[in-house]
């Protein structure tokens, strides 16, 4: 079993960055595609960017994309999320979790993930 825990969430200005990070334990996160997800207050958790279990290939959402990198360091067990040019529409609790599905095309369904951390609030504004 796998458990994960998100850090690295704060308060910044628009145009500030952040790195979030996902910090794994137990077996199996090499072998998992990992996911950034994201909710923002009255709205449903949705997919931000994701990795696979390689780390070779990623995905991310058109509302991120360009501003946002996915990375992970399987030495450390960690998957890593930069965030740059930040708005604030991108305020949210951001949770990081674990599937076993990956395409090329996006990121796995909220319905397809397995474990998932507690989250993480990032708050965009001046």
């Amino acid at each position: 079993q796998l458990q994960l825990v998100e850090s690295g969430g704060g308060l910044v200005q628009p145009g500030g960055s952040l790195r979030l990070s996902c910090t794994a334990s137990g077996l199996g996160f090499a072998y998992s595609t990992i996911a950034w997800f994201r909710q923002a207050p009255g709205k449903e958790r949705e997919g931000a960017s994701c990795i696979s279990p390689s780390g070779r290939w990623t995905n991310y959402a058109d509302s991120v994309k360009g501003r946002f990198t996915i990375s992970r360091d399987a030495a450390k067990s960690v998957v890593y999320l930069q965030m740059n040019s930040l708005k604030p529409e991108d305020t949210a609790v951001y949770y990081c979790g674990t599937s076993d599905v990956w395409n090329h095309r996006d990121c796995p369904a909220y319905s397809a993930m397995n474990y998932w951390g507690k989250g993480t609030l990032v708050t965009i504004s001046s």
